[in-house]
């Protein structure tokens, strides 16, 4: 099938790049490649086109091919950034189908993977032992699991992404679990893993690239009829620099830790070291862009939760579970409600796991080595509560007074912090119906106390 340069097909998508609509034949190649309509853009090199047209905020146009069947189809595309709107207008021009010709595998797979990466929600770097180096999503549903997997790197990805029915200790040789089907906390929908080896002929892989995908399109966080949930947009951190600034850093970090593991060759020690000094840089930047970016969410007007029910004794098992090996670097004893403990509560869950990641994390920095740290939970009337509770030096009534404010670092330097996570923390609380309070003594630790309401099904 062929067309002059005239105009073939229109469409139109919006701010989260979903396509919103599509004449023929644009629509019908959108849903052969496994796509709905309204739903996320399913042509990979379409995708990434109106992503830049509208990073970028002017017209770009490109050949775009794509594989349709047993045929190769090239179009030529435009997107433009429509008035007054986040998304684009998409013209379609000169559009040829072709026979596919023969393929070997390896062409294929290079196929494969270049597709999956579009579609991926979630992207992670691996050592050869499947070991988080680094870890990459824009989708706001998996955010809870993305700051685990940071918290938690040199640990085994199924720590975080646990495969279902696999009984066997993990991980399991990387053939077995590539395409499996795994548990995303938090989320009702169904997700597999993609790994990608980083092949050296004669060698066992030196890494592994994890993509996270689903057959079900993610929740939509901006309106599109009634009912929808609320758009919680953000600013220019959030939705213009974060993006465009975590993909390179987080290639930075993921390339200094390939160089600190030694995972390309051999290297001096002193080499190592600069590496691991660059890594940490690197993540302390995406920390501030987390936080930044958390910021104008929380004070954002039409910023809300999404609550739900949820177990206040699980969110603080996981939690203490993906700061366990940071605790043990300190000698410090993680004190977490035991495997029977529950206690229901109207929260959102990677909200929760936020705050409590920010509140054990907090404790372990500025506790003193071979102490302990007690998670606690509590039940007060209509609300429950967990507490976070340390042997550190505790606060004077005056830090007590300013703990809570906007970059308020009570005189800390040097620890890279950026003075945002309890602000953040507290509003997140008060957002979801709740509080976040602290009970101190100059020399006798503190107790940071996270209050939500109870779940009236679960007392």
């Amino acid at each position: 099938m062929r067309s002059d340069g005239t105009i073939l097909a229109r469409g139109l998508s919006d701010g989260e790049d979903f396509l919103l609509s599509a004449d023929e034949p644009l629509a019908g190649l959108h849903l052969r490649c496994g796509g709905q309509l309204p739903g996320p853009i399913a042509v990979p090199e379409l995708l990434e086109l109106v992503r830049k047209a509208r990073r970028y905020g002017f017209r770009l146009a490109r050949a775009v091919s794509a594989q349709d069947g047993s045929e190769i189809v090239t179009a030529w595309v435009e997107a433009e950034p429509r008035d007054g709107s986040q998304g684009c207008e998409i013209r379609v021009r000169n559009w040829r189908s072709a026979p596919q010709p023969a393929e070997d595998s390896t062409a294929s797979e290079a196929r494969r993977a270049t597709t999956d990466r579009h579609l991926a929600e979630l992207s992670a770097r691996l050592d050869a032992g499947q070991r988080v180096l680094a870890v990459e999503t824009d989708n706001p549903e998996l955010g809870g699991i993305a700051a685990a997997m940071e918290a938690g790197i040199g640990r085994p990805w199924t720590d975080f992404l646990p495969p279902e029915n696999v009984t066997h200790q993990q991980p399991l040789h990387w053939r077995l679990l590539d395409g499996t089907r795994v548990i995303v906390a938090g989320s009702t929908r169904t997700f597999q893993v993609r790994l990608i080896p980083a092949m050296q002929p004669g060698f066992d892989p030196a890494g592994f690239e994890l993509l996270l995908l689903s057959d079900e399109p993610p929740p939509r966080l901006g309106p599109v009829g009634a009912g929808a949930l609320p758009t919680n947009r953000r600013g220019l951190v959030g939705q213009e620099l974060a993006p465009v600034l975590r993909q390179p850093i987080s290639r930075i970090i993921a390339n200094a830790e390939t160089i600190r593991t030694r995972m390309a060759g051999p290297l001096p020690d002193a080499y190592a070291g600069y590496a691991s000094e660059i890594s940490s840089a690197g993540r302390l930047l995406l920390d501030l862009l987390d936080d930044l970016s958390d910021l104008e969410v929380v004070e954002a007007r039409d910023f809300q939760t999404a609550p739900d029910q949820i177990d206040l004794g699980e969110v603080s098992r996981q939690a203490a579970g993906i700061l366990n090996v940071r605790a043990r670097e300190k000698a410090i004893t993680l004190l977490a409600p035991g495997a029977d403990a529950s206690l229901g509560a109207i929260a959102e869950f990677r909200r929760v796991l936020q705050i409590l990641l920010n509140l054990i994390g907090n404790a372990i920095r500025y506790s003193p080595h071979g102490s302990r740290i007690w998670i606690d939970l509590e039940r007060a009337g209509a609300m429950v509560r967990v507490v976070v509770r340390d042997e550190g030096p505790g606060l004077t009534s005056d830090q007590q007074a300013r703990v809570f404010d906007k970059f308020e670092r009570l005189g800390r330097f040097g620890d890279g912090g950026s003075g945002l996570g309890l602000f953040i923390s507290r509003r997140l609380a008060r957002a979801m119906g709740g509080d976040l309070t602290v009970e101190s003594a100059e020399g006798e630790g503190a107790r940071f106390i996270l209050t939500v309401p109870a779940d009236p099904d679960a007392i």
